[in-house]
């Protein structure tokens, strides 16, 4: 669950535009079925109240700059740890009646385990014919190998080549698994500055679609606090919060697909910006001109 949870911040960026106009949509129905707007339009105005709604527009800003830019990587970044972890112990296998067995090389016994630490461990190394009582075991996962970190115990070898008895306070033993996977970072790893440095195309133009997302979460602002005051009847207003939806779905269309464009060196960065900007700042006006009397 917890692991869950860090991955969370990383969906609030992409999903805001639709949750701040999804929330406009909320309340000027809440107000509009009472016809609460007509009253509230009366004594609390845009024009009226514009110190309110700049705090308003710019803590929307900020917010989503801070989450994307700060929290959703570095909290992306442990998610994506965690998530190397399990599946990469799953590979391993998964201990049971007090019994460990990995790929016929190693068998741990133990009387308990705690975070992937076993305690008061007998353990038989098969290929070098090695017993080993020790306090306590860890496995790390290091580039392509398994380690089995002992601690505080004796090791017996047994084999044709060698006949011993050693006390140690650290034994390492090492397994060798190609399908280990390590960790690739992606988009989701880096904030916007580092994108745009990124050598790789496709990091680099995700970079200026963070850009253009800032753009549209202001537009967006913009538009759901000219929703907020709209009043609409019931037979209409489904349709007016449907074709706003929908606009914002197709903005969001665009723009994926003129990214597809970029990466594909088929599409201008000008031509990207000019044609993104063009369309939010075409919505946003006639949405500001809307005349609800119509």
């Amino acid at each position: 669950m917890s692991t869950t949870l860090f991955v969370l911040p990383s969906f609030i960026g992409p999903l805001m535009p639709f949750l701040l106009i999804i929330s406009s949509f909320f309340i000027n129905f809440k107000y509009n079925s009472s016809n609460e707007i007509v009253i509230l339009k009366q004594y609390f105005s845009l024009n009226g109240n514009i110190n309110l709604f700049l705090v308003l527009f710019f803590g929307i800003f900020i917010f989503n700059f801070l989450n994307n830019e700060i929290l959703s990587v570095h909290l992306y970044q442990k998610y994506k740890i965690n998530e190397l972890e399990i599946r990469n112990n799953l590979k391993l296998g998964l201990p049971a009646s007090n019994e460990f067995h990995i790929d016929n090389e190693v068998s741990i016994f133990f009387d308990k385990k705690s975070n992937n630490t076993f305690y008061n461990v007998n353990a038989i190394i098969y290929d070098d014919g090695q017993f080993i009582n020790s306090n306590k075991a860890k496995i790390e996962i290091e580039k392509k190998n398994y380690n089995i970190i002992f601690y505080d115990g004796e090791r017996v070898i047994l084999n044709e080549i060698e006949k011993s008895q050693t006390i140690f306070e650290k034994f390492i033993y090492s397994i060798e698994n190609n399908e280990i996977e390590i960790l690739m970072y992606d988009k989701e790893h880096f904030n916007t500055l580092e994108l745009l440095k990124a050598d790789d195309k496709e990091f680099y133009y995700q970079g200026h679609n963070r850009i253009y997302q800032y753009f549209l979460i202001l537009m967006i602002v913009v538009i759901s606090l000219k929703v907020f005051f709209i009043f609409i009847s019931k037979k209409n207003v489904f349709k007016f919060y449907f074709l706003i939806f929908v606009s914002i779905l197709f903005l969001e269309v665009i723009n994926s697909y003129m990214l597809f464009l970029l990466n594909n060196d088929k599409l201008n960065l000008y031509f990207y910006y000019f044609i993104n900007f063009a369309l939010i700042s075409t919505l946003t006006y006639f949405i500001l001109n809307f005349n609800e009397n119509n």
